[in-house]
């Protein structure tokens, strides 16, 4: 569907992209992951056209679109801010792309009536101004313009950003939910993992205008290809000599473990690590609680499920359990 091969950003003496190649099938609701900086706006923006490669080539269902002026390649776009009109009524900032494309009247308004519907606006809403709505009607209003002329893709630079946590969780699954319904291909950028890994059919984790790898959302997580990926995603401990020693695991590497794969008082696993531990402290979030567990001579970060009975307090005595096959290991790097 969308393809980029070799492609090279430069602003100056500056190289912003590295050789990115990237895949994005139909349909597929793909995400560009990665901290601030590292390039993953500046490759939506190489695909939407608002930035030229130095080097490599961007195509778009077989076509080289490298060169194409940005009205012409037929990709929706939704901006961080929306980039609405705030003094215009929801249904003109609806309309504007479709009065570009020189549609009439009757058809245009059928397609506004249409998309309105599917992205839940009302009729009394279309009339009001983009400034009197909420930051999540905004938002469906930003979507509606970008669909309304059915662009073969839809490209969205990070748009819950600027919503509180709440909402952002609400229009996260609403998000989700319209693309499965549109079934249109969807390029996403976030800075949020846990955005990535609840909306994306595959994510592709930047990092310094690197990709450093792209998987299904289980694979960037439980099988994380680098140790900047492994330490990116969610939240992992680092092993120290103390627990990798006894598990005769290689000096030449790190190795890190997720939360949620460390047992507290647990039968006994074949093979496993086991060691006596002391509950230092405990955080409380409701469905789950992590507590830091001293173990080995290091603090051990671990997750349990909350089931409302077993609740270990600070001082309390546990073993703890680590099976090798959930150690992720990384080369140490030289220097």
């Amino acid at each position: 569907m969308i393809q980029l091969k070799d492609i090279i950003v430069r602003f100056g003496d500056f190289e912003a992209l590295h050789n990115i190649n990237v895949h994005v099938k139909e349909g597929e609701f793909f995400t560009f992951l990665g901290p601030s900086g590292c390039g993953k706006t500046t490759t939506l923006r190489t695909i939407t056209g608002f930035i030229e490669p130095v080097a490599g080539t961007v195509s778009m269902q077989g076509r080289d679109i490298t060169h194409v002026p940005i009205e012409k390649r037929n990709i929706g776009i939704v901006f961080q801010s929306y980039a609405l009109f705030p003094t215009m009524t929801v249904h003109d900032n609806i309309a504007f792309g479709l009065k570009i494309k020189k549609l009439k009247k009757q058809e245009m308004e059928e397609k506004i009536t249409t998309i309105a519907r599917k992205v839940d606006l009302s009729d009394e809403q279309l009339k009001k101004a983009v400034s009197q709505l909420s930051g999540g009607q905004q938002q469906r209003v930003a979507i509606a313009r970008a669909l309304v002329t059915e662009p073969a893709i839809i490209c969205m630079d990070e748009p819950l950003s600027n919503l509180d946590a709440k909402l952002r969780v609400q229009l996260r699954n609403e998000l989700k939910k319209m693309q499965k319904e549109f079934g249109i291909t969807t390029i996403y950028v976030t800075h949020d993992q846990e955005e990535a890994l609840t909306l994306s059919d595959r994510i592709a984790v930047f990092n310094k205008g690197f990709i450093e790898q792209i998987g299904t959302p289980n694979e960037v997580y439980n099988h994380s290809a680098t140790e900047f990926v492994a330490n990116f995603i969610g939240d992992i401990n680092p092993l120290d000599s103390g627990i990798t020693g006894p598990m005769a695991l290689s000096a030449d590497e790190n190795h890190f473990i997720r939360l949620e794969r460390v047992r507290v008082n647990s039968p006994d696993h074949a093979g496993a690590f086991r060691a006596p531990g002391v509950i230092e402290s405990r955080e409380y979030y409701g469905l789950y609680i992590k507590y830091y567990i001293s173990v080995a001579g290091q603090t051990i970060k671990v997750i349990e499920k909350n089931d409302g009975i077993r609740i270990y307090e600070a001082g309390e005595k546990v073993t703890v359990e680590i099976d090798p096959s959930d150690v992720m290991s990384y080369p140490k790097k030289e220097g």
